[in-house]
């Protein structure tokens, strides 16, 4: 069924399009966030030319966090950022209580943009859940759509949520598989509903044939932004060609997320960006066979990345 004329007429695309990083957070030997080398991520990020960053999330270890770790974190990204790109503060929680107390808090420092991810029960549990946090006015809702072994959320909830919530104007599609889900967001919203792709930048060229506005990976800032930039140029052979040269990097790292956070601690560690490739655990072990392959894997990175600096790429 259609739904010409159920959108808000007002309600235009949000205009962000590009690579939006997400930042593994740094840990020191103590366990601490090193801050330092969070800001050396965010300014080699925007070097790069990103289009903004997601702060802190799955990649981020978020559940690990304190909520006072979660604000200082993001405090650091929103003051090293300066407007440059947007920041978007991932406000996800389990339970509905803290939800709110941490939105809150994102919003006392300045934080204009947010991602809401909400544990699914039933549609009435999930829709109570997201009112009420955008109640408290934030200035726009990204919702995180995330599944790892099915379709996720019904895409006549994501449309009605759409329909009544001016705020809502971005979707993080995580699903399986995600391609289908993102043509069929984008056809009946109109095209006025900011999609991205998440756990599914390995499907990143199949994304961007669709039209998904923004991918949001973790690491590889460079080779990123250059595909992004030469699909958006028409050079869509270049765009692949450099694609291809990272699908043994993506079919190592993601086999499970705590292996890519690993793997891309070790990438960030051996760029110089992070002084330390410390995970916090609770987390899948990363044993002696994978950390060598990881090395080859990183070579390889660095390698690409070196030519896309200096112009050779």
């Amino acid at each position: 069924m259609s739904r010409e004329g159920h959108l808000h007429p007002e309600k235009e695309l949000y205009p962000l399009k590009g690579i939006v990083t997400v930042l593994n957070t740094p840990f020191t030997k103590h366990d601490n966030i090193d801050f330092e080398s969070l800001k050396r991520n965010v300014n080699e990020a925007l070097k790069a030319g990103v289009a903004g960053f997601l702060v802190p999330a799955m990649a981020a270890e978020v559940y690990k966090l304190t909520a006072t770790e979660r604000q200082k974190m993001l405090a650091l990204v929103l003051e090293t950022v300066e407007d440059r790109v947007p920041v978007i503060g991932g406000a996800g929680e389990q339970d509905l209580s803290k939800s709110k107390t941490l939105l809150k808090s994102y919003l006392a420092l300045g934080c204009k943009n947010v991602l809401f991810q909400i544990p699914f029960v039933d549609e009435q549990q999930f829709r109570k859940h997201f009112m009420e946090l955008a109640d408290l006015s934030p200035e726009m809702i990204m919702l995180q759509d995330w599944d790892a072994t099915g379709t996720g959320l019904p895409d006549e909830l994501i449309c009605e949520l759409f329909e009544v919530v001016p705020s809502f104007r971005c979707l993080k599609i995580e699903t399986v598989p995600a391609g289908p889900k993102y043509s069929r967001i984008l056809k009946q919203t109109q095209g006025k509903l900011n999609v991205s792709g998440g756990w599914a930048v390995s499907q990143m060229m199949d994304g961007l044939h669709r039209g998904v506005h923004a991918f949001m990976p973790t690491g590889m800032h460079w080779i990123y932004t250059g595909i992004f930039r030469n699909f958006s140029c028409g050079e869509i052979e270049k765009a692949e060609a450099l694609f291809k040269t990272i699908l043994p990097v993506l079919n190592f790292s993601n086999q499970s997320l705590d292996l890519s956070i690993h793997f891309f601690k070790r990438l960030l560690y051996r760029q110089g960006i992070y002084t330390q490739p410390t995970v916090r655990f609770p987390i899948a072990p990363f044993d002696g066979e994978q950390q060598k392959q990881a090395d080859l894997l990183i070579d390889h990175i660095m390698r690409i990345e070196k030519k896309l600096k200096y112009g050779k790429g």
